[in-house]
């Protein structure tokens, strides 16, 4: 545990350190405030409900989530420090747990910071307590699945531009999965699957303040097994 805080706060200092962490929170809050408010409309729609700013989230997250998480491993493979990382009295799950919570860390602080857009327009209609509630639950439960890929797909990459594209390829796909469907028109079970794997199919429910243990337990899985994958990479590489 001690490992992992150690990690968790050299992580964190060095994210706050540079500027990148302002920068990206700072466009990711403006991107989805005038999507919400000026693109979208929310006066002019005259209804009282926050879906279309939450529904746009797992897309912003495609860019958002590779943004945050492609300097974890692949930036100390770059500095040639990652074999000194490995060499640390400190264990591989402790390693990834400690860079995972960072990442993790900055997402969730993006998340916390978009109660500014409920909380200015809480006067100007009926919002339902249980639907807003869904929706960051859902947020959640996408940046802790995403920012796991992204760690993953870090560890696996040499340099931070093909962390950066190769997490956005992957989220990309996990978000648009469902709609491959209607595009390919693919049978039955193939169809299924892709839903299954939908982040964007899932997330709806949510951002109608639907919550099913189904969705829970399909992004906790991917989060632990995505976990488990880059210590297994580090292991692999650490023997090697």
């Amino acid at each position: 545990m001690k490992g992992t805080l150690a990690v968790l706060r050299k992580e964190l200092l060095g994210s706050f350190n540079s500027p990148v962490a302002y920068v990206v929170l700072s466009a990711f809050l403006v991107f989805t405030s005038v999507w919400f408010f000026f693109i979208h409309d929310f006066f002019a729609a005259d209804v009282a409900s926050l879906r279309s700013y939450y529904g746009i989230m797992p897309i912003v997250f495609v860019v958002l989530i590779p943004a945050v998480t492609m300097r974890t491993w692949a930036e100390e493979r770059a500095a040639g420090t990652d074999e000194i990382l490995l060499t640390l009295p400190v264990g591989e799950a402790s390693l990834v747990l400690g860079k995972y919570l960072a990442s993790l860390s900055l997402m969730l602080l993006a998340v916390v910071l978009t109660i500014f857009v409920p909380l200015s327009v809480r006067e100007l209609g009926q919002f339902e307590p249980g639907e807003i509630y869904g929706q960051y639950i859902g947020l959640v439960l996408l940046v802790t699945a995403g920012t796991a890929v992204g760690g993953l797909v870090s560890s696996l990459s040499r340099h931070q531009i093909s962390a950066f594209v190769g997490t956005a390829l992957i989220l990309l796909f996990l978000t648009l999965a469902a709609e491959l469907n209607a595009v390919l028109e693919l049978a039955a079970v193939p169809a299924a699957v892709l839903r299954f794997l939908s982040f964007d199919h899932r997330f709806r429910n949510l951002n109608r303040g639907v919550l099913d243990t189904r969705d829970l337990a399909y992004f906790a899985g991917l989060t632990v097994a995505a976990l488990y994958l880059t210590r297994a990479a580090l292991v692999a590489r650490k023997a090697r």
